[in-house]
């Protein structure tokens, strides 16, 4: 089973199109265009009925404490948690590939309507639903696609990484508005198959430079 995109090569720097967030050329950070990236997909396991689309990022910071503070960085020995940035079931394996903007073009406040994501496939929320849930501005529910947004003063470059599972099933036992988690519990058993693509993002200038 493979999984590519035309959007950038495995393991290299993700351009900030697909971002949610950008450095600014006159300083500070800010929303970038967040257009969900091209990913295709083959050689699919015989038996597969169904594809379910993970993505998210396993070095955000446990303790939001330090979290775009601009006198200190985020210590890279914090302990990191996932963060959930698309959840996608019951994705037809005959699609072959999903097109770049297909699902998201900008950052859209109070989130991005769901779950119907068309033929027949569902979004699930993904984690800015937690992350702005206090913000009477930003507060709703993201359904879908929104893109990195790290925090700025972090010491570790964060890792992006796009799962693709072929599974046995035409239909995830998750309903309303279901999350990452709910996503990976379901798919307990009904995995024929799995192929990733990562990628790299940071709003640290530092390491931006470097």
């Amino acid at each position: 089973m493979k999984l590519w995109s035309d959007s950038w090569s495995n393991g290299e720097a993700i351009p900030a199109r697909y971002a949610a967030g950008r450095i600014e050329a006159a300083g500070g950070v800010g929303f970038s265009d967040n257009v969900n990236p091209h990913l295709a997909w083959s050689e699919l396991p015989a038996g597969t009925k169904s594809l379910v689309l993970i993505c998210h990022d396993f070095d955000v910071p446990s303790k939001p404490d330090d979290v775009n503070k601009p006198d200190r960085e985020i210590p890279a020995d914090l302990p990191r948690v996932d963060f959930f940035h698309w959840v996608m079931v019951d994705i037809a394996p005959a699609l072959g590939a999903i097109g770049e903007g297909q699902f998201s073009r900008g950052f859209t406040a109070r989130g991005k309507p769901g779950p119907a994501a068309g033929q027949g496939a569902r979004h699930g929320l993904n984690d800015y639903t937690g992350w702005f849930a206090a913000d009477p501005q930003m507060a709703g529910q993201y359904f879908g696609y929104d893109g990195p947004f790290p925090p700025f003063n972090d010491s570790l470059v964060h890792h992006y990484v796009f799962t693709l599972y072929a599974v046995s099933v035409d239909r995830l036992a998750v309903d309303g508005a279901f999350t990452g988690a709910q996503v990976r519990e379901a798919l307990a058993g009904k995995v024929l198959a799995e192929a990733t693509l990562s990628g790299t993002y940071t709003l640290n200038r530092r390491l931006a430079r470097a």
